[in-house]
């Protein structure tokens, strides 16, 4: 195997001052500015057009600890107090929103312009089966969890970031709350699971038509635990026991014991409405990614985010952006969403699938091209391909260096480092706005998915996490893990640079170049929508040197990430690449 030089991958000879830019959008006029240039645009968060962002996707618990008096949670409600366990990985490790605050520089630095955070709402703290490390167990809509801070805190972090031209996103539930509701057919009156019994069995509509139901009740301590009172009321959720996440149970069962609402309910699509309505006026996020959206019928979605767009609108938020969870890999699949839905975007599944079959399993390249065929199925009125958020591995999946580990087991540490910075430059060049999980940037690997891929960036007490080899460094996850040395967070930072001086990079009209059958070498070009100029990008997936020839469709090009050999004959460019390496020219 040939060795590959580091330099390649982290673009040593950026040409960056020198390139023309695409003209930058007018917006209306801020004060005197009726033209913004590049560094306005990244200064200006409210007005800055989503696909200019690259995001970061962070667990506050796992990510810093700012205020060690709150990590134990409430002194006052016993629902949302304790879970602290630093040695678990289920149970709280300390991390809040102040902590987020502290490293705000640290994410600048990198290129991130927006954060977000998974669910920062007041938590049931501890179920049966673990701990609300993670956020999604919501019993009160209106406050922050006293484990990650106080509601003050949470502005605070808002408008600092905002200072600093990032945007701040919340993560957020519509499909269920915490695990309050029990039912008689297979609790007892405390809560707990009659002996013999650890789920309740789905009951279909066909049984419920019967007469075959659950029997809800909630145990006396928590009758009124929820948020808004109305969330208390079993008439407002399916109570037909647990999901097999099949069929119609997808839709209507409890998602691993959660409390499953009823959205088809008028009361709960108003009520749904207005609890995030009400998080809008108070917080003034940038925009929402939503939690389980495939568990939810399409006329609920249809009617929420319309709702909440114009609301954030009249709030004073023009560019508010949501996008949707939909644990889908098929684009007709997603897309759904996105056009009858009527969410603006999703989370592209189907990219992060072809991306790690190129970069991490030795797949053919020609998935990418056949994924992105696809992606007129995402055009109507509010919604388009380039508007998808793309990513390489997150909380639920796992991360992209376990994935990397998966698919190269043999590969030595330099090759390993050098494919993650590979399928991040292509998640960066590619259409799509860039979504870094937290702790990628440092080369975490993990165990697996769920808590195997949620590990400390602090000093971490964690046995599973700390025998991890990182990506790309020596240290461990008991280390301080805030390096902005590493090569990985070195190259984001350039990736995202040149990102930001080339709008026809972060928005450009994707083009197919070159695509074939057995050859791990592929070619696209993003092309301006107004100037009609061409960037193209050349990667090299492979483990040894390979060269293509495609045609010219500029006179000359510059080399902002330069190849090891680059001619223009005539009407055709012949592109040499080394291994696992990228190339971006600029048509001129």
């Amino acid at each position: 195997m040939q060795k590959i030089k580091l330099g390649w991958l982290l673009g040593t000879s950026l040409l960056i001052g020198s390139c023309a830019l695409e003209t930058q959008q007018t917006i209306p006029k801020i004060g005197t500015r009726s033209v913004q240039t590049t560094a306005d645009i990244y200064q200006d968060y409210l007005h800055r057009d989503v696909r200019d962002d690259i995001f970061y996707f962070v667990m506050p618990d796992r990510f810093n600890n700012g205020d060690p008096q709150n990590d134990n949670g409430s002194v006052t409600l016993p629902i949302s107090n304790g879970g602290l366990n630093l040695a678990s990985k289920r149970g709280f490790h300390g991390g809040d929103i102040k902590g987020v605050e502290d490293k705000l520089d640290y994410l600048k630095n990198m290129g991130i312009s927006a954060i977000w955070m998974t669910p920062i709402l007041r938590n049931k703290a501890v179920q049966p089966d673990g701990v609300a490390h993670h956020g999604y167990w919501i019993v009160d809509f209106s406050q922050l969890d006293p484990h990650f801070g106080t509601n003050d805190d949470l502005k605070h972090l808002i408008e600092l970031a905002h200072s600093k031209g990032i945007k701040v996103f919340f993560d957020i539930i519509t499909n269920h709350t915490a695990d309050v509701i029990k039912y008689e057919q297979c609790h007892q009156a405390n809560g707990e699971f009659t002996p013999g019994l650890e789920r309740c069995a789905y009951k279909s509509l066909a049984q419920l038509a019967k007469g075959d139901r659950y029997t809800p009740f909630i145990p006396e301590e928590e009758k009124e635990v929820k948020f808004p009172a109305w969330l208390n009321d079993p008439q407002y959720y399916h109570n037909q026991g647990d999901s097999t996440f099949t069929g119609e149970s997808s839709l209507n069962g409890d998602f691993s014991g959660l409390d499953d609402l009823n959205t088809e309910h008028p009361k709960v699509l108003a009520g749904m409405t207005e609890i995030y309505k009400n998080l809008v006026k108070e917080f003034k996020p940038d925009g929402f990614r939503i939690d389980t959206v495939r568990h939810v019928r399409l006329p609920f979605w249809q009617a929420f985010s319309p709702a909440i767009m114009q609301y954030a609108k009249a709030q004073g938020i023009p560019n508010f952006h949501i996008f949707g969870e939909v644990y889908d890999t098929n684009p007709e699949a997603l897309s759904r969403f996105t056009t009858e839905g009527k969410l603006p975007s999703v989370l592209d599944f189907g990219f992060q699938q072809a991306a790690a079959d190129v970069f991490y399993r030795g797949q053919s390249p020609v998935s990418i091209q056949t994924l992105f065929a696809q992606d007129h199925l995402y055009n109507d009125e509010d919604s388009q391909a380039d508007l998808l958020m793309t990513f390489l591995g997150n909380h639920d999946m796992g991360r992209s260096g376990y994935f990397i580990n998966q698919g190269t087991p043999k590969a030595n540490a330099e090759e390993k480092l050098q494919r993650s910075i590979l399928s991040h430059a292509f998640m960066y060049f590619s259409r799509g706005i860039p979504v870094v999980y937290y702790g990628d940037e440092q080369g975490f690997t993990g165990d697996g998915n769920d808590v195997d891929a949620r590990e400390d960036m602090f000093p971490s007490q964690v046995a599973s996490y700390n025998d991890n080899v990182l990506l790309g460094s020596a240290q461990t996850t008991a280390d301080d893990n805030f390096n902005p040395s590493h090569p990985i967070y070195q190259a984001l930072a350039k990736l995202g640079k040149l990102r930001r001086e080339h709008q026809i990079l972060r928005r450009g009209r994707y083009q197919d170049r070159y695509f074939k059958k057995g050859s791990q070498i592929f070619a696209f070009a993003r092309i301006g929508a107004n100037s009609g100029a061409e960037y193209l990008m050349v990667f090299n997936a492979g483990t040894s040197e390979q060269t293509i020839n495609v045609d010219a469709n500029a006179d000359s090009y510059q080399a902002l990430v330069p190849a090891k050999r680059f001619s223009k004959t005539g009407d055709s460019l012949s592109i040499t690449l080394p291994a696992l390496s990228y190339g971006v020219y600029q048509g001129r």
